[in-house]
């Protein structure tokens, strides 16, 4: 007797499939900033008195703190794994389907750093605009202690942040919302409002900028179906914003 180990997948099953991808990774980072925005809101002083700090310690002991931190970076990646894992069920190879492979470096580096630019000054002016009108937490991007490893650990972050955020909320949630019929401008607006709800722990100006990076990400996936120059974008501002603050004065960052 053979058992039949296959069968259509529905859509049911692909939108129930999608949650729990989401649920385990970004989804369920959004739902945590929304409480994180509610209790900086409802507490003295108000949003802007609040400090909203990434990269932090562990532990008050160097060897074990980076093991935590590298243990961190690590775990985090599962879901990528996870979603590169279901999409080995289409036809084809799912990472040659995201554009995750290593086939094009010199186009991947050069749109990836024109898109950090397009994306990074803009945002900056965001910034400070949103902490002069007092809508975003004071941010922290980097809060680790003076250690040999801070500057590796930060920059082995930032690549963790770029992998994770570009391969799920782009990457793996335009393909499987495209093969539910989305129409195409509830895809992005579902992408980008999602990219800028788990920022909304740090106010509502981090919110807003990427939501709007998240069109522009988008839209780029939609046009070339390459998620790694959006990768590479994103590691470049990371590594800009965790290593620059760990390692210029801190005076210089008052504003935000």
């Amino acid at each position: 007797m053979t058992l039949e180990l296959t069968r259509p997948v529905s859509r049911r099953i692909l939108g129930t499939e999608t949650l729990l991808v989401l649920g385990l990774s970004l989804g369920q980072s959004a739902v945590y900033a929304v409480v994180s925005i509610i209790a900086k809101l409802t507490a003295e002083g108000g949003l802007s008195n609040q400090t909203a700090a990434l990269n932090t310690s562990a532990s008050a002991r160097p060897w074990l703190d980076l093991t935590y931190q590298l243990l961190g970076i690590v775990f985090a990646l599962l879901p990528v794994l996870l979603a590169v894992h279901l999409l080995s069920r289409d036809p084809g190879d799912p990472v040659r389907t995201l554009g995750l492979d290593a086939g094009r470096p010199g186009s991947d580096l050069a749109r990836g750093a024109g898109l950090a630019a397009l994306i990074g000054l803009p945002g900056l002016a965001l910034f400070w605009a949103a902490a002069q009108l007092g809508v975003n937490a004071t941010l922290v991007p980097a809060a680790l202690p003076e250690v040999w490893w801070a500057v590796p650990v930060l920059i082995l972050a930032a690549v963790q942040n770029a992998v994770l955020e570009e391969v799920i909320v782009v990457g793996y949630l335009v393909t499987r919302l495209r093969q539910l019929h989305w129409r195409l401008g509830a895809v992005i607006a579902t992408s980008a409002l999602l990219r800028g709800s788990y920022h909304l722990y740090q106010g509502f100006g981090a919110f807003l900028g990427n939501a709007v990076m998240g069109v522009v990400f988008s839209l780029f996936y939609l046009r070339t179906r390459r998620v790694m120059p959006l990768i590479v974008a994103h590691t470049l501002l990371d590594v800009v914003a965790f290593v620059g603050y760990s390692l210029l004065p801190k005076d210089w960052f008052d504003w935000l």
